[in-house]
């Protein structure tokens, strides 16, 4: 056997791999520069959707934080009006039925000036969003009624609220004071949401 026979076979697999290198790059070199544009392209284009997506989402939770911000930035001064309100209400309750048919003069201008100033106070909160909930005769909701008391009456459904302790107040579509009620116990069960009580007189 010749020397250099195996010297040739030892450098045999280096010189492969370096040629099959080589060639791998030349074949890089030579890939399609269409193919890589449009693998750029997609690329681009799912980073620019992400892009979009997210900047999306900012400016609509940007539009709900502003409309909260407008809506409930004077959720604490409401708060505080609502003794304001309730004393008010107070004053004109404090004086019987007969007394405000029966006044004049003086008497008469100063049952008549509270009852404006309950409604001006009122008609301004409402123009800030806020509402007074007058839930007598309506069905106990325990997201904006609190119950005080039970009321036997079987002449009204179940759950029905028979009598307002003090009244409640919403601002947006929150609750700014549950509504402090005496709700009917005893009578027929209450309807749920959407079915209606049979009339005789409207069957045919």
């Amino acid at each position: 056997m010749n020397p250099n026979d195996t010297d040739n076979q030892t450098t045999n697999p280096q010189t492969e791999a370096a040629n099959g290198a080589d060639n791998q790059a030349a074949a890089e070199a030579q890939a399609d520069p269409v193919a890589v544009l449009e693998a750029e392209k997609a690329d681009l284009k799912d980073k620019l959707l992400r892009l979009m997506a997210d900047m999306e989402n900012l400016r609509r939770r940007t539009e709900r934080e502003v409309a909260d911000a407008r809506t409930y930035a004077v959720a604490n001064f409401a708060r505080d009006m609502l003794n304001v309100a309730d004393n008010v209400r107070r004053a004109i309750e404090s004086v019987p039925e007969e007394a405000k048919a029966s006044a004049e003069g003086a008497f008469k201008g100063l049952i008549d000036g509270i009852d404006l100033t309950e409604r001006d106070l009122l008609k301004t909160l409402e123009r800030h969003g806020v509402k007074k909930l007058d839930p007598e005769g309506q069905k106990f909701d325990p997201n904006v009624h609190q119950a005080m008391f039970e009321v036997p009456n079987p002449d009204v459904p179940n759950g029905t609220v028979v009598q307002v302790v003090q009244s409640g107040y919403v601002i947006g579509d929150r609750v700014l004071r549950p509504a402090l009620v005496g709700v009917a116990k005893g009578g027929p069960k209450a309807p749920a949401n959407g079915e209606t009580t049979d009339n005789p007189s409207s069957a045919s």
